[in-house]
């Protein structure tokens, strides 16, 4: 090439900025220069696209649109080709050496603004091709506009010193790049290594891309085609291909939507909870999308954290990017599509759940942590949430789960609180002395089992407006109920009680008579402000040395026979009297799952057992 056809250029100084913040700082993940550079040629191909109908002479108008990618390991050179629209000598000019429109100046601008903090800025300044110059030394654009009248052009810079521009010959429309890489990154010269990268970043772009000659990107964008035009295979090889799950899934959710935002989405509902084995805390694996180009394959943020379970897709073709696509940068709005996606699924599962309850069931026995989550923090979601919640009672089956609207039809006329009971099990649930009286009085109780049941009930605290009401607290009032055997008088009751209360002290706060028991004598209730057996327990677990003096309220059957042998017994056998009010206590607090220290309650045993054998 003779001196005469190559023209140097230096970069303005603008630009030399530019370059040296895209090289040292702004990319975070290096591998990212690929996506952008495949993504400037998609973005070339579909311009040529359009103008295909809107221009008759195009230069090589039967040129495939493809892009091509060619490892060299030898020369340590990676190679992008496309058959887009090309770049005159003047567009050269513009495009990759001045500040000219490209929004350059712009971007350096809002750099200035926000502190020279790359991840918050805010737009798309078209300046991704420099992202070249992360891993290349030397970048060679070879370049043929669509135009007829265009020239072969060879772009030459080491992105430090300028650029070279001269005349190249036997091109083909469109672009070629060839990266001439850094010797610390000669791994980008490598097959697998930059068929890695596209799979993972740009597997979906719309236009054929081939490795070596090998097509590599051979699934298609599911999510933005109709739901009628996809294939139950289709849906599977895409499930197995971008969501690496293997296991037909249990639900799937397709959608599109206009308003209020641009929504594409494809997610999937697993069929099995990995957290559940004890695995580590699941990763968000719903990616996030622009245009088919991926932005993030695990964004945290975008949907609730009780959603992480779920796979797919989600593109947004109104997400403004922050020049390296790293992050998403208008949080109102991305949070506005985080707030589309995840109630679409609450209602999913709604429908789901109405369409098959028995396979909603099974599938809320596995995944029901992940539910309880999001009714406890999720609170835009709560009111879906608490509609899927699932559980045992006092009126179903055992192993068969019930849902608060169920429980509605069941209430009685009037009833305007919802009972339940939290504990270790069924089985111990079902013996409590608490249930007694709702069961005699056919009101149901709901079975709560599960270590974090109280939190989550405590903080939904009410359904369709009906409170939700721990049966074991005091304070629950309940209708007079026709009970058989003669109770004590009320002056006996009195007397008892008071000596109840004079001869346990500070143990219980108060000693009263009742009408929540029916089989058993004597019933411990937690002060409405007091804490629970099973928060107890959790604030034990959390901290060793948690102590929490137990003080309950005791509430006496006046028709039960040891009750009433007890009245007699306070004037005629003190003694006898002090042992038996101590292990009724004693034994309240046991059924309450409230008694930590039981060396006293064995020792009073074995003196009531010597009475009792005399």
């Amino acid at each position: 090439m003779s001196e005469a056809t190559l023209e140097t250029h230096s970069f303005q100084a603008e630009i030399k900025q530019l370059l040296d913040l895209v090289v040292h700082s702004l990319y975070t993940d290096r591998e990212i220069f690929l996506r952008e550079l495949i993504s400037n040629a998609s973005d070339s191909m579909e311009k040529l696209r359009h103008l295909q109908g809107t221009e008759k002479d195009l230069h090589d108008a039967a040129l495939p649109l493809e892009i091509h990618l060619t490892t060299d390991k030898d020369a340590k050179t990676l190679t992008i080709t496309d058959h887009g629209i090309g770049m005159t000598r003047g567009e050269l000019v513009e495009n990759l050496g001045t500040i000219a429109h490209s929004g350059t100046k712009a971007f350096l601008t809002a750099m200035k603004d926000s502190g020279n903090s790359p991840a918050n800025m805010i737009g798309q300044f078209g300046v991704g091709f420099y992202a070249a110059f992360m891993v290349a030394e030397k970048v060679e654009v070879f370049s043929r506009s669509w135009r007829e009248d265009g020239e072969d052009l060879l772009w030459t810079s080491d992105g430090v010193s300028g650029y070279s521009i001269e005349e190249a010959s036997g091109l083909q429309r469109g672009v070629k790049i060839v990266l001439h890489l850094k010797e610390e990154h000669a791994e980008y010269a490598e097959e697998s290594r930059v068929k890695h990268l596209v799979e993972r970043y740009s597997n979906f772009v719309g236009f054929p891309i081939h490795l070596n000659g090998e097509r590599i990107n051979q699934v298609e964008a599911l999510w933005l085609k109709n739901k009628s035009d996809v294939t139950e295979e289709e849906y599977k090889a895409f499930y197995e291909f971008a969501c690496h799950g293997y296991e037909a899934p249990s639900y799937r959710l397709h959608f599109s939507a206009d308003a209020p935002i641009a929504i594409n989405a494809l997610v999937f509902v697993p069929a099995e909870n990995m957290e559940r084995w004890g695995m580590n805390k699941t990763e968000p694996a719903v990616a996030l999308y622009c245009k088919k180009v991926l932005i993030d394959p695990s964004p945290k943020g975008l949907l609730p954290d009780w959603m992480r379970f779920l796979k797919g897709v989600i593109d947004s073709a109104d997400i403004p990017l922050n020049i390296s696509r790293e992050t998403m940068q208008d949080s109102a709005l991305v949070k506005k599509l985080g707030s589309v996606i995840s109630k679409r699924v609450v209602k999913l599962f709604e429908k789901e759940a109405e369409a098959d309850p028995e396979k909603f069931q099974a599938f809320y026995k596995k995944f029901d942590r992940f539910f309880k989550e999001g009714v406890a923090m999720d609170y835009a979601n709560r009111e879906g949430l608490a509609k899927l919640l699932r559980f045992e009672s006092s009126m179903t089956e055992d192993g068969k789960l019930s849902s608060f609207a169920d429980y509605l039809t069941r209430a009685k006329d009037g009833q305007d609180k919802i009972y339940y009971l939290v504990g270790a099990s069924r089985a111990q649930l079902e013996s409590s002395p608490y249930v007694e009286a709702f069961k005699a009085r056919g009101l149901e109780v709901v079975y709560f089992t599960d270590a974090v049941d109280e939190y989550v009930v405590e903080t939904l605290g009410e359904y369709e407006g009906k409170k939700l009401v721990c049966i074991s607290h005091a304070g629950v009032e309940l209708d007079d109920s026709a009970a058989e055997g003669e109770a004590l008088g009320a002056e006996e009751t009195e007397k008892l009680c008071t000596f109840l209360k004079d001869e346990l002290g500070d143990k219980v706060t108060a000693v009263a008579s009742g009408k929540r028991l029916v089989d058993s004598p004597v019933i411990a209730l937690v002060p409405q402000d007091g804490m629970t057996p099973q928060m107890r327990r959790m604030m034990k677990a959390m901290d060793e040395n948690f102590k929490d003096e137990v003080k309950v309220e005791l509430e006496i059957n006046p028709r039960h026979p040891l009750v009433k042998k007890l009245a007699e017994t306070q004037a005629s056998n003190p003694e006898l009297a002090k042992l038996v009010a101590g292990q009724l206590l004693d034994n309240a607090l046991i059924a309450a799952g409230l008694l930590d220290d039981a060396r006293d309650t064995v020792k009073r045993m074995n003196a009531l057992m010597e009475k009792a054998m005399g």
